[in-house]
């Protein structure tokens, strides 16, 4: 394992233990050279899986791109890294839990959409504005609607407390 900070080859595992679903094992380490610690995931290798895209052509799934997308739709949140990876394990299982070794890119962006619809509306409508590739503001309105709608019943309770 080369260091991400001097690039060293050499480094020792500090800390080993299982993510919380046990799907990895999430390991600390440390460069031998720079002492810079760093984490590394290891994952079972499964049967490849093949994403197939809007236009038909087929690609390897590739948890990066998912983790890539839920990064950009997160940004300045207060969401860890650790949360997002965990959506991305949670959509990986999802999928390979199916007997199919193909599945839609449509299908992926509905799991994302739907697990961070519950953990940050701000992320939501950021990931489904670039996924449902919105064409205006009159699209974009109609999911913040939305979500507002399930928020006044919560807030009006809310106020009515005296």
């Amino acid at each position: 394992m080369r260091c991400p900070y001097c690039g060293y080859k050499e480094d020792k595992v500090v800390d080993s233990r299982a993510t919380a679903e046990e799907s990895a094992v999430r390991r600390r380490r440390e460069c031998l050279k720079c002492q810079k610690r760093f984490t590394t995931y290891e994952y079972v290798e499964e049967v490849s899986l093949m994403v197939i895209k809007k236009d038909g052509s087929r690609q390897n799934f590739d948890r990066k791109k998912i983790l890539s997308g839920i990064i950009k739709a997160c940004e300045k949140r207060q969401i860890s890294i650790e949360k997002m990876e965990e959506i991305v394990s949670q959509v990986e299982r999802a999928i390979q839990k199916k007997p199919d070794r193909e599945v839609s890119s449509t299908r992926i962006g509905e799991l994302v959409m739907e697990k961070l619809k519950s953990l940050d509306d701000v992320a939501y409508v950021r990931f489904a504005s670039v996924y449902r590739q919105f064409k205006d503001v009159g699209q974009f309105m109609v999911e913040l609607k939305d979500i507002l709608n399930k928020e006044r019943p919560a807030l009006s309770k809310i106020g009515n407390k005296k």
